[in-house]
């Protein structure tokens, strides 16, 4: 079986708040501004592939009382993104060192990806990680999961497919994967070992 593993918040913890808790002395200032400036939405567009220099200016011009803070996610983004998550790197090593095919599909930002994978050097372990920064299509389009199958000439049904939203794991059941809705590293060695995978 081939394992294909999301990335953010399944083996790295990611959530601005790391950074803009230290930003913003007020909660609800912090929340308004991550509701309605560099929000989901915004971000994603870095994950599809624009640039952060790109997306910085786009929102200064829509909120310049805002620029400092605006800035700070593309000059301090590594604080959003403070430590690998223990449990479940432990499980991608055992399953590297059993010579299992693991893989990756990652909505993140190409740059800042490889920006990363300096930081947490288990990144290079993989056989293969599509970024879709670089690809320009992000989870859960079918396109995204085929071409991870079709550049590694891998089988749909072959592939448990681990990701932390519900929407991109029904993605990958759509184009025939298996999937596995990531909430824990136990839950995950669990379902891992009875299926006979460690």
């Amino acid at each position: 079986m081939n394992i294909v593993f999301d990335i953010g918040n399944v083996l790295l913890r990611w959530d601005p708040r790391f950074l803009f808790t230290q930003y913003f002395d007020d909660e609800a200032e912090m929340e308004w501004f991550l509701a309605h400036v560099c929000n989901h939405e915004w971000n994603l567009e870095q994950d599809r592939g624009r640039s952060f220099a790109d997306a910085v200016r786009h929102a200064i011009k829509l909120h310049p009382d805002h620029a400092e803070a605006i800035a700070a996610y593309d000059e301090r983004w590594h604080e959003t993104l403070p430590h690998a998550i223990e449990g479940t790197v432990a499980i991608f090593n055992e399953l590297v060192e059993r010579d299992a095919p693991v893989y990756a599909i990652t909505n993140w930002n190409g740059d800042k990806f490889r920006e990363a994978k300096q930081r947490f050097p288990f990144l290079y372990n993989f056989r293969d990680i599509v970024v879709s920064g670089d690809e320009r299509l992000i989870k859960p389009n079918p396109a995204i999961y085929q071409l991870l199958l079709g550049r590694n000439g891998l089988e749909a049904a072959e592939c448990l497919f681990i990701d932390d939203s519900a929407a991109n794991v029904k993605g990958a059941e759509a184009v025939g994967m298996k999937a596995y809705h990531f909430t824990s590293p136990e839950n995950l060695k669990a379902a891992l070992v009875a299926l006979g995978l460690l």
